[in-house]
């Protein structure tokens, strides 16, 4: 399964991402994807919040909530719990 990034937010994104394919139907792994992916393309909490169309603060509670390392450390994924 596949979503457009920009259809996904509800409007245009910030940035023109690929879409996202999706292992399963499962929310959780979803939004933890699809958190990671705006981070890794955005660089920043606050751009990765505007690709999301969500405010930095929602998106630190979701990196929080999946247990994201943000910003990741040096030899580390932001995939890693």
């Amino acid at each position: 399964m596949s979503l457009e990034s920009d259809s996904f937010a509800g409007g245009p994104s910030t940035m023109n991402m690929p879409p996202t394919t999706l292992a399963s139907y499962n929310l959780e792994d979803a939004e933890r994807l699809l958190c990671v992916e705006a981070l890794a393309a955005g660089g920043n909490i606050i751009e990765a919040a505007k690709i999301l169309g969500v405010t930095r603060h929602a998106l630190k509670r979701r990196i929080v909530k999946h247990r994201i390392v943000w910003p990741p450390r040096r030899g580390e994924s932001s995939t890693e719990d």
